[in-house]
């Protein structure tokens, strides 16, 4: 059924918005308006909006760094403050390096870095096939390569030792807090990418574990925890035998620590 003229109106879109509580409904009015091409497709993505599916499933991309990121639908859509991680891996590495994506979910955070560093070698791995076929567009376009399973088991056997920086967006959220978390991310985002085990550390720890073999000497894992977390995620990158180093920003009240190899 095709909306009638008055629905795609910018202050029509607006209302609907905002009666559905989108905090931030101008501007998302806007980008719902430019990427509609007639009417009643402007009317869905405003429907499937407004019924909560976060905004980056609606278009079809998040932005990240300034790049488009494709997102399809259940995939772990890039946060704002994860930016914050990328920027602490620029200075670390260098055009060519040897990059590995885990826990990718899109590929936003590999890609955003092929793309500062000006190009490098880049592989990337997630468990969810939905999110692999997604990452395959993004780091694709940044000439790497992205594999479906867990962790490391499908990465190239000739990667270990080689790897100067090692991404990991592993989920953190305690299990018994992911009912928390706000409908956009716990209905519409795979549990796998969200859910860290009891203490939300779980799958963090299996990173730690192999990290020292796969990381090339001075080479330097990085992720994101929560504030709360970091003590704790710091003392497992020192049992896995990294030098852990703590990084925070409180404009995007993001948390990362570096572990390196020595």
């Amino acid at each position: 059924m095709s909306a009638s003229p008055s629905l795609v109106t910018f202050s029509a879109v607006v209302t609907r918005l905002r009666a559905a509580g989108c905090v931030f409904a101008e501007d998302e009015a806007r980008l719902i308006l430019s990427a509609g091409h007639v009417p009643a497709e402007i009317d869905a993505m405003v429907d499937r909006r407004a019924a909560g599916l976060p905004l980056e499933h609606v278009l079809g991309w998040a932005d990240f760094r300034g790049l488009r990121i494709s997102i399809d639908a259940g995939v772990f859509v890039p946060r704002r403050r994860t930016e914050f991680l990328v920027e602490q891996a620029v200075p670390l590495a260098r055009s060519g390096a040897v990059v590995v994506d885990l826990c990718c979910g899109s590929g936003a955070l590999g890609a955003a870095l092929a793309t500062a560093l000006g190009g490098v070698e880049l592989y990337a791995a997630d468990i969810d096939p939905v999110a692999v076929r997604c990452a395959r567009r993004n780091v694709g376009a940044v000439g790497g390569t992205v594999y479906e399973g867990d962790l490391y088991e499908p990465l190239p056997a000739a990667l270990p030792g080689r790897v100067d920086i090692l991404l990991a967006n592993v989920p953190y959220v305690p299990t018994e807090e992911v009912g928390l978390l706000p409908p956009e991310a716990r209905v519409h985002e795979a549990r796998v990418a969200l859910d860290g085990g009891a203490d939300g550390l779980d799958v963090l720890r299996r990173v730690t574990a192999g990290a020292g073999g796969w990381l090339a000497p001075g080479g330097s894992l990085l992720f994101e925890t929560s504030g709360r977390q970091a003590p704790t995620a710091m003392a497992i990158v020192a049992e896995g035998g990294m030098e852990p180093r703590l990084t925070e920003c409180d404009e995007l009240d993001a948390t990362v620590i570096i572990g390196t190899r020595a």
